[in-house]
Formats: C-alpha cells, sequence, structure tokens
C-alpha cells in the first residue's frame, strides 16, 4: 500500500471518527434548541400523545400564575435562572427540577399546580444549558447536583434558615436531586421526592443506545470521551443508586411500571440501596413522566402523605 494512500485512509478514519464524536455531542449533549425550549414543544412519544389536550392545559394553566425571575451563579460561573412562585414568608418551599431538554411548566406543570393551590413557595430552577441558564453542556446530574445544592443555599439566604425545604424532579431532575441527597444539604432540606428517575448517566446512555439499536459499546466510548474531554466530568461521576446510601433525608420514589425510556428497575435499584430512607411508589400502566397524570388523586395523596410526615404536621391550606 503506498503512503498516498496510507494517507488517504488516515484521513478519512480522522473525518470519519470527527463526525461521529460532533455526532454523538449533538445527539446527546447539546443544549436544547429553541423548540426545546419553548413549554409547548411536546415530545412526537405515543403515551404523552393519549394526554396531548390535557398536558397543554396544566401548562396554560401554570404559565398564568405570576412569578419573580431569580437568578444565582454556579460553582463553575455560570448564569442560572429560576422562576420563584411566592405565597407567603412563613410558607415551605418546594424547589422542583425539569427533565432533559425539558422547561419548569412543561415537565412539571401538573405537580407545580399542586404545590402553588397549597399554599407553598415554588422555585422551579432552569437546568443549566437550559431555557435561560447558561451553561456548555448537559450533564445528567452530574454537575446539576452541585447546582441544585446552591439553589438550597440561595432559598437559605432569601427565606432563612427555619423555613423547611423539599427537593423534587422528575427524569433527570429527580436524578438529579438524588445526587444531590449525599451532599451536604441545608438542615432545613426536609425531605425529596423524585419521579421517574434513572440511576446514572453511563446507564441512560447505554440503555437508550441500545433502544435504538446503535453499537452500545461504541456509543458509550464516544460519548465518555465527549463528557470527559468537552465537558470535564465521567458518565459515572454521579450515580443515584449510590448517592442515596448517604442521604440524610427520607425520600419519596414514583415510578411508571410502563416506562419506556427510563426503566422501572433503575427506581428498583435506587430503593433496594436505602429501604429505610426510601418509600417506592409504582404506577402501574403510565409511561415515562405520566404517573400523575395516570391516576392524580392517588398521586396528590401520596405527595400529601408523605409532605405531611417530613414536615410534622400538615401541609399549609
Amino acid at each position: 500500500m503506498s503512503n498516498a494512500i496510507k494517507k488517504c485512509l488516515l484521513a478519512a478514519t480522522a473525518c470519519a471518527a470527527g463526525i461521529s464524536v460532533y455526532k454523538v455531542y449533538d445527539i446527546i449533549f447539546r443544549s436544547p434548541d429553541k423548540n426545546q425550549n419553548d413549554d409547548f414543544f411536546l415530545p412526537d412519544d405515543e403515551q404523552m400523545r393519549a394526554y396531548d389536550a390535557e398536558i397543554r392545559a396544566m401548562i396554560s394553566r401554570m404559565r398564568e400564575k405570576p412569578y419573580e425571575r431569580v437568578t444565582i451563579r454556579s460553582y463553575d460561573g455560570y448564569n442560572l435562572v429560576g422562576r420563584l412562585y411566592f405565597h407567603s414568608a412563613s410558607a415551605p418551599l418546594v424547589i422542583g427540577f425539569h427533565g432533559y431538554r425539558g422547561t419548569p411548566a412543561r415537565d412539571l406543570s401538573g405537580g407545580a399546580y399542586y404545590y402553588v393551590s397549597h399554599g407553598y413557595n415554588l422555585l422551579l430552577p432552569e437546568q443549566r444549558a437550559h431555557c435561560e441558564s447558561e451553561g456548555g453542556m448537559i450533564t445528567y446530574g452530574v454537575k446539576e447536583r452541585f447546582d441544585c445544592l446552591s439553589w438550597t443555599k440561595y432559598a437559605v439566604e432569601r427565606f432563612g434558615s427555619e423555613t423547611p425545604i423539599i427537593l423534587t424532579g422528575i427524569s433527570m431532575g429527580a436524578a438529579t436531586v438524588l445526587m444531590a441527597s449525599e451532599l451536604d444539604l441545608p438542615d432545613s432540606v426536609l425531605g425529596i421526592i423524585a419521579d421517574c428517575p434513572y440511576t446514572s448517566p453511563g446507564d441512560i446512555i447505554k440503555k437508550v443506545a441500545g433502544d435504538h439499536k446503535y453499537p452500545v459499546k461504541a456509543v458509550y466510548a464516544l460519548a465518555s470521551a465527549v463528557a470527559r474531554v468537552k465537558g470535564g466530568f465521567g458518565l459515572y461521576d454521579a450515580d443515584a443508586s449510590k448517592a442515596v446510601k448517604k442521604a440524610k433525608v427520607p425520600i419519596l420514589l414514583i415510578h411508571g411500571g410502563d416506562d419506556r425510556f427510563v426503566p422501572h428497575r433503575m427506581s428498583e435499584e435506587i430503593a433496594n440501596a436505602a429501604p429505610d430512607k426510601i418509600e417506592f411508589h409504582t404506577f402501574e400502566g403510565a409511561g415515562h413522566g405520566l404517573s400523575y397524570l395516570s391516576d392524580k388523586d392517588g398521586y396528590e395523596a401520596i405527595i400529601s402523605r408523605f409532605l405531611a410526615r417530613v414536615l410534622t404536621g400538615a401541609p399549609p391550606a
């Protein structure tokens, strides 16, 4: 083989590798585009389509609620934005985290309305690299867990150390709050509610790659390299199933029994890791993030009981 041919082959290989790396970054780690940052941009998902009109109505209802735009600085220098729905200075505070390429109003509209209508203060951060928050790339909870810690510190500074705080999240937001459970959270954080979390970035990336019939090992290797080189983190730097073992507060864990995106077994693994701390509920037949819509009364009853327990008293009227 001539040197010229070898050079051509090497160039072609390098070009293909470069394209593959860019494609992995674009598909897995890139910030949402403008459409995805629109509250009404709903994924084209068979299970979600059944609730399309109901979801849009809940989003509209939540968007009508007035909120204050608040900002903090992340530990690594990004401006992060949140939406604060204020009820009263004496009310407990719920801090809720949305999912991957989601928005607070879209992902949390049902639960968020429950909190504001029951007299809680509600803070909905826009996760790094989403909506108006800065950030180079999505890190699946690895860096977002420290943002969660920063938001709790902001809450203590604003509302005082005596104000009870509940952390909640859905999908990636649920993984985020569970990963944050092992950090040095303020003593005023009294409980965590997590809906359909995954265990770790590496686990969910492998699972989704397999769903799409991609070569799992190759995708994982590329994703791992991109995360390390471009994002400065590893795909197993945080793991919800390991973090909860160090949690100091009770955890309510919820998962749909027919979740086709984040498998139910991931919540099972998390629950089994700390059974003395975790109350686990499955909503049979519910898809990803759809447990609330599948049984609103049952969902709200579970949340109400958990809040009453961790707050040591009935939730505010």
